[in-house]
């Protein structure tokens, strides 16, 4: 029973991770276990000055199955990864901030109005670059630099020919804000 919960969490995190749309985590106090493999699935990890993350599973005989031994070293390398995951140790906001877990540290009051924020920001991005930005991140990120940068050059091609890239140049030299539709 407990495999085939681990991997569903670790199917459901998985489809957070590929969702076409980007993904922004607000930490907010502990991130433990599977709250902390949540978080690591997602795009963006925005933490409050309170925020602790940590994947203590190995105290209970298990360890991280929903994607956390394999996102967290990505994330922050594997020695550390290790350490944590290894020890149980919970990391600060501080910490994660440092190790790249996460992207901002922010006070507790204002951690909503960080994320808003930042997906503001991407919002108002055209959204079939910002889609083919974070395929090509990931996808080029599984695999060699020269198949990366083909990645990159192909999703390029594809903008250079788009609705939206025409929009976002005429905007630009017209001095107002782009109308994006997505094609």
């Amino acid at each position: 029973m407990l495999d085939a919960l681990s991997s569903g969490m670790q199917a459901f995190y998985d489809e957070i991770e590929a969702c076409e749309k980007p993904t922004i985590a607000a930490v907010n106090g502990y991130a433990l276990g599977g709250g902390c493999e949540l978080a690591l699935a997602c795009d963006i990890r925005v933490a409050s000055e309170n925020a602790r993350f940590g994947l203590p599973e190995t105290a209970l005989a298990i360890l991280p199955g929903a994607g956390g031994t394999q996102r967290l070293s990505r994330l922050i390398g594997k020695g550390r990864a290790l350490e944590l995951v290894m020890t149980g140790r919970f990391m600060d906001a501080q910490e994660a901030l440092a190790t790249g877990l996460v992207s901002r540290v922010v006070p507790q009051e204002e951690l909503m109005g960080a994320v808003k924020e930042t997906a503001e920001r991407i919002l108002a991005r055209g959204p079939l670059a910002v889609r083919l930005a974070k395929l090509a991140v990931q996808a080029g990120y599984e695999t060699d630099q020269r198949t990366g940068l083909l990645i990159e050059r192909l999703a390029q091609a594809v903008l250079f020919a788009s609705e939206d890239k025409r929009e976002g140049v005429g905007a630009f030299v017209e001095k107002r804000r782009p109308e994006f539709r997505g094609r």
